[in-house]
């Protein structure tokens, strides 16, 4: 399929999804399965302004591309699994189906994450405190 046969509302659709770092592969299959069109993966890289192929992609796609990238950056509330409590009914979900298998290694791995994600593990955030969980002592330097 040429580049020029998808609708605006299917350039639209790929544009973002290769500006929210899907690859061609998956948007040529999500563009079947959406709108029942037949493209190859190498036809969806026009529509990344990042790639060779999309080095001549219209201005008007590019602005798309380039805001929905940094949309895409900047918030990512709308990522389920970037949120705690989608990540530990997710292992729940995992932990119940291994357990039921009979996989118990399985299972107790995904208990061991689920303990190490609310422990905070998975988490930049560092608390510093002094001795008995007090404030930090300080001393002045006499130099």
């Amino acid at each position: 399929m040429a580049k020029g046969s998808l609708t605006n509302e299917q350039k639209t659709y790929a544009v973002q999804a290769l500006a929210c770092f899907d690859s061609p592969g998956t948007v040529a299959k999500a563009l079947r399965v959406e709108f029942g069109v037949e493209i190859t993966p190498q036809a969806v890289e026009g529509y990344d302004p990042n790639k060779r192929a999309g080095r001549k992609l219209a201005d008007k796609w590019r602005a798309i591309f380039e805001e929905t990238r940094k949309a895409f950056l900047e918030d990512t509330s709308q990522i389920g699994i970037s949120h705690r409590a989608v990540r530990l009914r997710t292992l729940q979900r995992m932990a119940d189906r291994a357990e039921t298998m009979g996989n118990m290694m399985l299972a107790k791995d995904l208990l061991e994450q689920a303990a190490k994600e609310m422990g905070g593990s998975y988490t930049n955030r560092r608390e510093l405190t002094g001795a008995g969980g007090g404030p930090i002592r300080q001393v002045e330097c006499p130099i």
